[in-house]
C-alpha cells in the first residue's frame, strides 16, 4: 500500500475511534466543530503589514526589511509573522529566543506582551501561538498549554499548527480526552494540514485508543513523563503526584502477580 493511502486510511480509522470515544465520554455535550481556514500568505501578509504601520514601524528601513521577510516562501507564514513583530516590537525577538534557549528557564506565567490589550488581537494571538510552539518543542508543554488555552485556533494565521501543538502537549502530558478532541478537530476541520501534522496525530490518537490506563505500558509512558520533566527541572507536584501514581501502581501489579502465584501453587 502507498504511504499516502496508507495514512488516509489510518486517519480514518482513528477519526472514527476518536470520534466514538469522544462522544461517549460526553454525551450530553454537541461538538461545534467548524471548518478551519489557514490565511493565505497574501492574506498574512498584507494584516502584517497593516499592523506595521498601527504600531508607527512604516519606514523605508522597516519596509525593506519587511520585504525580504516576506519574499522567503519556503517559510512559514506563522514565522514570517514572528519576524514581522520582531521588527515592530523591540521584546518580540528576545520572547522567542528566550522560548527556544534550553539554558533560559521557562516562565510559569504568560508573558505580559501576550496579554497586554493596548497590543492587537493579531499581534498577541498568532505571536502566542509561536511562542507556545517553541515551548513545546523544548518540553515545556504545560507553560505552552497555558498560552493556547488562552487563543482560539480560530483567531490564528495557522490553526492546523495550533490545534498540533496543543495536541502534542495534550498528549505529553497525558490528557487524553483532550487530545482526544484537539486531534479530532484537526483531522475533520484542519483544511490543508501539512500531511507530517495528520500522520502524527493518528498515531497519537491510536495510542491513546488502544492502550489500557492500568497495564504496563501506562506505566511506562508516566514514567517517559516524569523522565522528561526531569529532564528539564520540572520536579514539582506534578512531577511528584506522577511518581507517587507509578509507585502505586507497581506495588498493585506485584500484589497481583503475588496472589496469582499462591493461587496457583508456585
Amino acid at each position: 500500500m502507498k504511504p499516502r493511502y496508507w495514512l488516509a486510511a489510518l486517519s480514518l480509522a482513528v477519526l472514527a475511534i476518536g470520534v466514538s470515544q469522544t462522544l461517549q465520554g460526553d454525551e450530553k455535550k454537541t461538538p461545534s466543530f467548524g471548518a478551519l481556514e489557514a490565511a493565505s500568505p497574501e492574506t498574512a501578509r498584507a494584516k502584517a503589514e497593516a499592523w506595521l504601520k498601527e504600531v508607527g514601524k512604516a519606514d523605508a528601513q522597516t519596509m525593506q526589511r519587511f520585504q525580504g521577510i516576506w519574499a522567503q516562501d519556503d517559510r512559514t507564514v506563522l514565522d514570517r509573522l514572528s519576524d514581522t513583530f520582531a521588527l515592530g516590537n523591540d521584546q518580540v525577538a528576545k520572547l522567542l529566543a528566550d522560548a527556544r534557549d534550553p539554558l533560559t528557564p521557562i516562565a510559569a506565567t504568560i508573558p505580559e506582551i501576550l496579554k497586554d490589550a493596548k497590543n492587537s488581537a493579531f499581534f498577541r494571538n498568532n505571536l502566542g501561538l509561536a511562542y507556545a510552539r517553541a515551548l513545546s518543542i523544548r518540553r515545556g508543554h504545560d507553560e505552552a498549554l497555558v498560552v493556547l488555552k488562552s487563543i482560539r485556533p480560530e483567531d490564528v494565521a495557522a490553526p492546523a499548527t495550533y490545534l498540533f501543538t496543543r495536541a502534542v502537549c495534550e498528549h505529553a502530558t497525558l490528557q487524553r480526552e483532550e487530545a482526544t478532541r484537539s486531534i479530532v478537530r484537526l483531522l475533520e476541520d484542519g483544511a490543508g494540514s501539512p500531511e507530517r501534522y495528520r500522520t502524527v496525530s493518528a498515531l497519537m490518537l491510536l495510542d491513546m485508543q488502544t492502550g489500557k490506563d492500568k497495564d504496563l505500558g501506562a506505566v511506562a509512558r508516566k514514567m517517559n513523563v516524569i523522565g522528561e520533566r526531569l529532564d528539564i527541572a520540572k520536579g514539582g507536584p506534578q512531577t511528584q503526584k506522577l511518581q507517587k501514581e507509578v509507585i502505586l501502581r507497581l506495588d498493585e501489579l506485584i500484589k497481583e502477580l503475588e496472589n496469582k502465584a499462591k493461587g496457583g501453587g508456585s
